[in-house]
């Protein structure tokens, strides 16, 4: 198995890569990162990582960290003065080109419940949490909602998930719940651990593929 991740130097993307090399140990895992000094060093150092340096735009050197690779996972998400223009979607966009040039099926990213699901019901916590998102941060609110269009408007071919996920937290736990938000058994947290296991378990199966679980603590 090799495994390329995105967003790999944040708190999100350092447990999927953990997770990975876990699950995966004789397998390879690939970091595409703009900033892989950020990386620590067992992880920079390992002898199953690799690491490719490049940025978003960047699409030459995108599609060279694809050679070879079964799965692409990704941790990108709107961050702390996030710019406008959605530039994770449009990388998704022609990532999802690249991924059907390669004939890679299996991508998982990350997403929120700001990306609203036809399973979703009604939820007045997460109705006025979106609604406060979308008034105080625009410019995340319309990247989610951007990543949805495009991996439903432009994946038919591939066997995508985007995974939505509460607040995360750093807490000890691997244990998941997957569903819908609004369906009485979903919660508002979840562990950036449970977030890893849940999505490099997600590579080998079908149960959610073109679905856009809700997952949140066990």
């Amino acid at each position: 198995m090799r495994i390329l991740i995105l967003g790999g130097t944040g708190a999100s993307g350092l447990a999927l890569i953990y997770k990975a090399l876990e699950v995966y140990p004789a397998g390879t895992v690939v970091v595409y990162a703009r900033s892989p000094q950020k990386l620590p060093d067992d992880i920079a150092q390992h002898r199953s990582v690799t690491i490719v340096k490049g940025e978003l735009h960047e699409l030459d050197k995108a599609e060279a960290a694809l050679d070879g690779v079964n799965a692409v996972v990704s941790a990108l998400g709107p961050w702390l003065g996030h710019p406008a223009g959605h530039p994770i979607a449009t990388f998704y966009g022609e990532l999802i080109i690249l991924l059907l040039k390669h004939q890679i099926k299996r991508f998982l990213v990350l997403g929120t419940p700001t990306l609203r699901d036809s399973n979703d019901k009604r939820s007045l916590f997460w109705a006025s949490t979106i609604a406060g998102i979308k008034l105080t941060a625009r410019s995340a609110y319309d990247e989610i909602v951007a990543i949805g269009e495009v991996m439903r408007g432009k994946g038919d071919e591939l066997d995508w998930t985007i995974v939505r996920v509460p607040f995360l937290n750093n807490n000890d736990t691997e244990l998941t719940l997957a569903g819908y938000v609004g369906d009485g058994k979903t919660g508002v947290g979840l562990s950036r651990k449970a977030f890893a296991a849940f999505c490099i378990e997600q590579i080998e199966k079908t149960e959610w593929v073109q679905k856009a679980p809700f997952i949140t603590d066990g």
